[in-house]
């Protein structure tokens, strides 16, 4: 063993004979070994070294071994004291030491191996006690830590009176929000169907009426008809199963076309304010997501006037991006406190009273207007009213991409089109219109009917409905491309959920039900021009 690696006793006796012998002894069972004389500096060595084990006798000439003893396991606990005399020997004299803190109490002359197997029991404790200590650390560092925890946990569950009812609040309404998701996807369907028929006969009759009364009477059920097409978008668009339709739109003209609807929504408690800048270019926007946006703001600022006030819908390009236009709709209300701005975008959170709102209207608008490149903020101070600042996106040019825009219907050179849609006044409206204008137009029920005529009609185009009974449209699609590998398609549903669309039909195009035979006749003609570019 090196010196190094040696353990230190500390050997304390006014005689030097003694003390000589057992530091004889003990440096021969291998211990490093200091000697003190007196009990003061055998003090100072203990302070200077924390020996391990200190071999102390009785009788010193300051400081009576006892009170040595007893000041060493005050002030160093740590350290063991083997208390040594060949004077005081009696029982009495070991019980003093021992109540003294001796550790252990030999009486000299002693054996050299018994006085090194005494140190060696006293290590053995000494290496215990350490480890017991050790283990007393790390349990007291781990239950502070876990009273920490505990502290913490119960912090967070005493904040949570109110948030847990809250809760439980919001996963009834996602339940409620789940059960209507599933409901308007399973009637889109047909209702859509069933408005794609109402809106291109009237659209159709609208446009060749020649009797004034007749076109107003079109005009009116047309407008009819458009105000169900949105209502489907808006429930698909409420259970978000329907992607946006983004497109250049003239905002300034949205807002006056809902003011109207607008003023009746308010009532007559409520003032509403434009201030339109004539030069805000147009935005990329959804339509119809747009125009149930600025409701719901409308609606929410009502609310936040119960006495009535005014509401000041205003249009203007961002001062700071100018690829930015800013719609802001403005009260005169309640206005909101720091921690209900900071949470007025979390879905289901609501300062109304239970029965009185769903904690959608802001969320909703938010994820719109996020999912169309845009951003929200909010200007509030209680007292002092709200605004609400939407950041559109501003479009190339000054041209709007809806129907209107699409102008006469694009005219057909004698293409084959195969036309299969399980719904027969949607079939019918779209052959009749294609074949008016000059395409030869073959139609199938269902899929089966589809791929047999396919070998004798050979068509350049096949329209199909992507949501029939048995075989879907895109099976049906992949069953006609086995024959005809370069088969353009264009694809029309109802149906609701464009994820599962767009799983199915990969890059086909597709015209979402209710359309018009203008938009109808652009997609036909965009379809049959680019399977001729891929066939070059």
């Amino acid at each position: 063993m090196s010196v190094s690696e040696k353990i230190l006793i500390v050997n304390v006796d006014d005689l030097e004979s003694q003390r000589y012998v057992k530091t004889r002894d003990l440096q021969a069972a291998g211990f490093a070994v200091i000697e003190a004389q007196t009990g003061a500096e055998a003090l100072r060595l203990i302070e200077q070294h924390k020996p391990p084990v200190v071999l102390l006798d009785v009788q010193l000439p300051d400081i009576s071994g006892f009170d040595v003893c007893a000041f060493i396991k005050k002030k160093w606990p740590e350290v063991m004291v083997l208390q040594t005399s060949a004077t005081f020997t009696t029982s009495e004299d070991r019980v003093s030491g021992l109540n003294a803190g001796a550790d252990s109490y030999l009486v000299q002359p002693a054996e050299p191996l018994e006085l090194a197997a005494a140190i060696n029991a006293l290590l053995r404790v000494r290496r215990s006690e350490d480890a017991l200590r050790s283990l007393n650390a790390t349990l007291d560092k781990q239950v502070q830590a876990r009273t920490t925890e505990l502290e913490e946990a119960n912090r967070k569950l005493r904040q949570e009176v109110a948030q847990r009812q809250k809760a439980e609040s919001a996963l009834l309404q996602a339940q409620k929000m789940e059960a209507v998701g599933q409901l308007t996807g399973g009637l889109a369907h047909d209702f859509n169907n069933l408005l794609t028929a109402v809106v291109g006969n009237l659209d159709l009759i609208r446009a060749r009426a020649t009797e004034p009364r007749i076109s107003r009477l079109a005009e009116n059920a047309f407008k009819a008809a458009e105000r169900g097409s949105k209502l489907t978008a808006q429930l698909l668009a409420f259970s978000r199963t329907q992607k946006l339709a983004t497109q250049s739109i003239d905002i300034n003209r949205l807002i006056t076309d809902a003011y109207e609807l607008l003023n009746q929504s308010l009532g007559a408690n409520v003032t509403i304010k434009t201030d339109l800048d004539a030069s805000t270019p147009f935005v990329i926007a959804d339509h119809n997501q747009l125009e149930v946006s600025l409701l719901n703001l409308a609606i929410n600022a009502r609310d936040a006037m119960p006495e009535g006030g005014t509401l000041t819908i205003t249009t203007t390009c961002d001062e700071v991006d100018d690829r930015k236009v800013v719609l802001s709709v403005a009260d005169t209300g309640t206005g909101m406190p720091p921690d209900v701005i900071a949470r007025a975008f979390d879905p289901f959170f609501t300062t109304k009273p239970a029965g009185k709102g769903t904690g959608l209207g802001l969320s909703q608008v938010y994820g719109l207007v996020r999912q169309m490149g845009g951003d929200v903020d909010i200007k509030s101070e209680v007292g002092k009213g709200t605004s609400i600042l939407l950041s559109l996106r501003r479009a190339i040019g000054n041209a709007e991409t809806t129907a209107e825009a699409h102008g006469a219907a694009e005219s057909g050179h004698a293409e084959r089109i195969l036309v299969v849609d399980d719904d027969h006044d949607v079939r019918g409206l779209m052959t009749s219109f294609l074949s008016e204008i000059g395409y030869i137009v073959h139609e199938a029920d269902h899929g089966n009917a589809a791929l047999a005529m396919q070998r004798s009609v050979d068509p350049q185009l096949m329209i199909i409905d992507f949501s029939m009974p048995g075989t879907n449209g895109a099976e049906v699609v992949k069953a006609a491309r086995a024959v005809q590998p370069s088969l353009p398609v264009l694809f029309v549903s109802g149906y609701a959920d464009s994820a599962a669309l767009e799983a199915a039909m990969g890059t086909a195009p597709f015209l979402r039900k209710p359309f018009r035979p203008a938009e109808l006749a652009s997609a036909v003609r965009t379809a049959l021009d680019a399977g001729r570019s891929n066939k070059t």
